[in-house]
């Protein structure tokens, strides 16, 4: 059994839609083992941990709801992503809310939903997510104005990765 990176993600987008709590993956050359467990903070949002197994060199990791991706390489688990810089903690940032693709305008050849600089309110449309075929706009949580706007039209995108910074009002 070969899995290729998009195989993995399709698959592990899909056990986030489920209830499916553990999966466990195995052939001669890796080990591939997710787990959800989500527990309950104070600020009523739901981090989760994740727990891999790993009998290989590579392996990639992803819980849900809120998905962490690591490689796993000689058992020694690398975060992908740095914190983020304490110059930026007072803005909000806009997060992908799945694995798809980035599209910054509602259909090919029509004006973006948002420009860096624009004003939003909490609710208006800031980008779409295309996951599986289906079109996801993508809100404003908070009102403000768009600052920074981190990912390039058609790009993809992995679960919580940032996509716009908002300064909030």
């Amino acid at each position: 059994m070969t899995l290729d990176f998009n195989e993995i993600r399709q698959l592990l987008v899909t056990i986030a839609q489920t209830d499916i709590a553990e999966v466990t993956l195995k052939n001669n050359e890796f080990e591939l083992t997710v787990r959800k467990a989500i527990s309950f903070s104070n600020n009523g949002q739901a981090p989760v941990s994740n727990v891999v197994s790993a009998g290989a060199t590579h392996l990639v990791s992803t819980t849900a709801p809120e998905m962490v991706i690591n490689k796993v390489v000689d058992n020694v688990v690398v975060p992908s992503a740095p914190a983020p810089s304490p110059i930026n903690q007072k803005l909000v940032e806009v997060q992908s809310p799945m694995v798809g693709t980035f599209y910054r305008a509602p259909a090919p050849g029509e004006a973006p939903f948002v420009e860096v600089g624009d004003r939003v309110k909490a609710g208006q449309s800031v980008c779409i997510i295309e996951a599986m075929k289906l079109m996801n706009e993508i809100e404003a949580e908070v009102s403000g104005q768009v600052m920074e706007i981190l990912v390039q039209n058609g790009e993809p995108v992995e679960y919580g990765q940032p996509l716009m910074r908002i300064n909030p009002d």
